[in-house]
C-alpha cells in the first residue's frame, strides 16, 4: 500500500529518524492504516519551513510505502533518447538556455537532429568574460551573465522554484537536473536550487549528452536573420554570423561539433543554417533578436507587462534575524528567505529572485548599460541576502516618446524595449564603468544623499547616487510605499544598512513572440517555434525547460507525422 502523509517536525529533529517514524506512524493511525514499523518505507516527497507566529517548524511530506519497496525514482522520471542518425529530421535551435536545451533534449527522444546556435561561450570561458566585468569593466556584448551555455539562469542562481505546474511535469525537469549532476535535495525541496558554483558542471554534462547522441553546438556564433521562403511565410532556416574574437568551442567535442555540413558559408562571410523547423529560444536580453523579427514580421509581436525596479541587499544576517524572529539560525536551518508582494496605485510591486547568503552581479549586454541581477551560491553562506524590488509596468505606462520610436522602427510593439534600454543607459549616466549607482534605503525615502555605502557584495564597485531623483516617478513613488509595505510585514526591513542599487530592468521581457497555443507555431512565420523566456512565455528555468519541451513535442509531432 502507497499513501503520501505530512507531518510538522521542530528543526532539530528533521534528520532524528525515530522521531520522524514516531510522527509518521500517528499520521498513519488517523488515516486507519496499521503498519508496522518494519513494514514502513518513507520516501521524502517535500520540505518547507513555516517560520510564522515565533515558531520555526519544519513542514515534512512523504510517500509511504507499507508492505511493499519504492522503485528507482529517478530512472523511472527519466525519458529515453534516441541518438540522431544521418539522415534524421533537423531542428535548428536558437539559445542554448533552458528552453533550446531541455527542447533539444525532448528532439532527441524522437531522434531529431538538434542543431545549437549560441552567440555567447561554453561555460569555462563565459566565467574569464564574467570575471573581466568586474574585475576591468569591460562587457563582452555576446559573452555575458546573460549570454552564453546554460543561458542567464547559469551564473544567476540556479533557482528551480515554480509555481508553474499546469505547464509542464516539474519532476521530470529536476529529475533530469538531477541525471546530469544535480543534488538530488533539489527533489524534494520547496525552493529547489542548485547554486551558480554547481550549475556549470550540469549545463557542461547535458551539452555532452547531446553531442555524444548526435546533436551540435556552434558557440560564439550570432543569430542575425531568418532565411525565408519566396512568399515570406515560412522560415527555411537562419542567418548568423561569427561571433567577434570568439575564444573557440570547449573541449575537443564541442570544438569538432562547431565545424559542421549544416552550416554554409555565403560570400560576405556570412553563415547559413537550414533545418526543418527553428526553436527560437534567446533570452529575454537578446534584444537584435525582436528586432529581426519584426524586420521579418512586425504583427508576429506584442508589447507586454514586465517590471522595472532595483535590487536591494541587507546584511544576511538581519534577514535571518527577521525571518526567524531573532533565535539563532545555527546549523539546522538555510539562510532566511522572503517573498513580498504588494499593491501600488493599481500596480503590483513585489520582490523577485531573493538571493540568500548570495550577491548583486552585474548582468549588462553592452557597454552604454548597467544592468543588475542576483545570484547565490550552493552553500548560500556569503554575509549578504538582496533581491530584485520590481514595479509592474505595463504597455500603457511607457512614455510617448518610446511609442513613437517603436512605430518609426516599423513595430509599436518595441515600445517597452526602447523604454527598458533608455532607463539601463540612464543608469550607465550615473554610475561609472560598471559601477552600479546605489543609495542607503532610509536615504531613498527620505529623499536624502548618502553620505556613504555600506560594504556590498557588489564586486565592481558602487557610486553613491541619488536614485529618487532620476527614477522614473511612477515606479520610484510606487516602490516608496512598497517598501514601506514590506517593512510592516517585516519588520527592520527599512534600516540604514540596507542599500539599494540600479536598476533592475531584466526580469522578464517587455516583448511577446506570437504562437499558436496548441501547435506553438509562430502565429505569423510558420516553421518558427518560439520559446521560454526571450519569447514571452516563462520566468525562470523550470518554466523555460518545460516551455522548451512542449515546443519540441509539437515539432517532433508535426516533422515525423510527414
Amino acid at each position: 500500500m502507497i499513501c503520501e502523509i505530512s507531518i510538522i517536525v521542530k528543526p532539530e529533529e528533521e534528520n532524528n529518524d525515530a522521531a520522524v517514524r514516531r510522527y509518521a506512524m500517528r499520521e498513519l493511525a488517523k488515516k486507519n492504516i496499521k503498519a508496522s514499523a518494519d513494514e514502513l518505507t518513507l520516501v521524502p516527497v517535500k520540505k518547507s519551513i513555516d517560520a510564522r507566529h515565533g515558531q520555526v517548524k519544519f513542514c515534512l511530506r512523504f510517500k509511504a510505502y507499507i508492505g511493499e519497496k519504492p522503485g528507482d525514482t529517478v530512472s523511472d522520471e527519466l525519458p529515453k533518447w534516441k541518438p540522431a542518425t544521418e539522415d534524421a529530421k533537423k531542428v535548428i535551435v536558437i539559445g542554448s538556455g533552458p528552453a533550446g536545451l531541455f527542447g533539444a533534449l525532448k528532439l532527441l527522444e524522437s531522434g531529431i537532429k538538434p542543431v545549437i546556435i549560441e552567440r555567447g561561450e561554453d561555460v569555462h570561458t563565459r566565467k574569464r568574460d564574467i570575471a573581466a566585468i568586474s574585475t576591468k569593466g569591460i562587457v563582452d556584448e555576446n559573452s555575458n551573465y546573460c549570454f552564453g551555455e546554460g543561458g542567464a539562469g547559469t551564473f544567476s542562481d540556479g533557482k528551480l522554484y515554480t509555481r508553474s505546474n499546469k505547464r509542464g511535469n516539474i519532476s521530470r525537469i529536476l529529475q533530469i537536473f538531477v541525471h546530469f549532476g544535480a543534488d538530488k535535495a533539489i527533489l524534494t525541496a520547496a525552493h529547489p536550487h542548485i547554486g551558480t558554483d554547481r550549475l556549470p558542471q550540469i549545463i557542461e554534462a547535458m551539452r555532452n549528452k547531446i553531442i555524444a547522441l548526435g546533436g551540435e553546438f556552434h558557440f560564439g556564433t550570432k543569430f542575425t536573420g531568418f532565411i525565408l521562403d519566396e512568399k515570406k511565410q515560412s522560415v527555411l532556416g537562419i542567418t548568423a554570423v561569427k561571433a567577434a574574437e570568439c575564444a573557440g568551442n570547449a573541449g575537443d567535442s564541442a570544438g569538432a561539433a562547431s565545424v559542421s555540413e549544416n552550416a554554409a558559408s555565403t560570400a560576405d562571410g556570412n553563415l547559413n543554417f537550414y533545418g526543418d523547423a527553428v526553436l527560437l529560444a534567446t533570452g529575454h536580453s537578446a534584444t537584435d533578436v525582436y528586432f529581426a523579427v519584426a524586420h521579418a514580421a512586425p504583427e508576429a509581436l506584442e508589447a507586454k507587462t514586465f517590471a522595472t525596479g532595483v535590487r536591494v541587499e541587507h546584511p544576511r544576517q538581519l534577514i535571518d534575524a527577521i525571518q526567524y524572529h531573532g533565535k539563532p539560525r545555527g546549523d539546522v536551518l538555510p539562510t532566511a528567505e522572503y517573498r513580498l508582494t504588494t499593491q501600488v496605485e493599481g500596480r503590483g510591486v513585489y520582490s523577485f529572485c531573493m538571493c540568500p547568503g548570495g550577491f548583486v552581479v552585474p548582468s549588462a549586454t553592452g557597454p552604454d548599460e548597467i544592468v543588475i541581477n542576483g545570484m547565490s551560491p550552493a552553500n548560500r553562506g556569503t554575509q549578504w541576502s538582496n533581491a530584485a524590488i520590481v514595479v509592474e509596468t505595463r504597455p500603457e505606462d511607457i512614455p510617448e516618446t518610446f511609442t513613437k520610436k517603436a512605430e518609426e522602427a516599423g513595430c509599436k510593439a518595441l515600445s517597452g524595449l526602447f523604454y527598458r534600454t533608455s532607463l539601463e543607459a540612464q543608469t550607465k549616466k550615473y554610475g561609472k564603468g560598471q559601477k552600479a549607482p546605489a543609495q542607503r534605503l532610509s536615504d531613498f525615502l527620505d529623499g536624502k544623499e548618502s553620505q556613504s555605502l555600506p560594504k556590498s557584495s557588489y564586486t565592481p564597485g558602487l557610486v553613491t547616487s541619488r536614485i529618487d531623483r532620476w527614477l522614473p516617478n511612477f515606479i520610484k513613488s510606487r516602490l516608496i510605499q512598497g517598501f514601506k509595505n514590506f517593512n510592516k510585514n517585516m519588520k527592520g526591513f527599512i534600516c540604514p544598512d540596507a542599500i539599494i542599487i540600479a536598476s533592475e530592468t531584466r526580469t522578464s521581457t517587455p516583448v511577446r513572440i506570437l504562437r499558436n497555443k496548441e501547435t506553438f507555431e509562430c502565429t505569423a512565420l510558420k516553421n518558427l517555434y518560439p520559446a521560454g523566456e526571450g519569447s514571452g512565455y516563462s520566468g525562470g528555468i523550470v518554466s523555460s525547460a518545460m516551455d522548451g519541451e512542449n515546443a519540441c513535442e509539437q515539432i517532433a509531432k508535426k516533422l515525423l507525422s510527414h
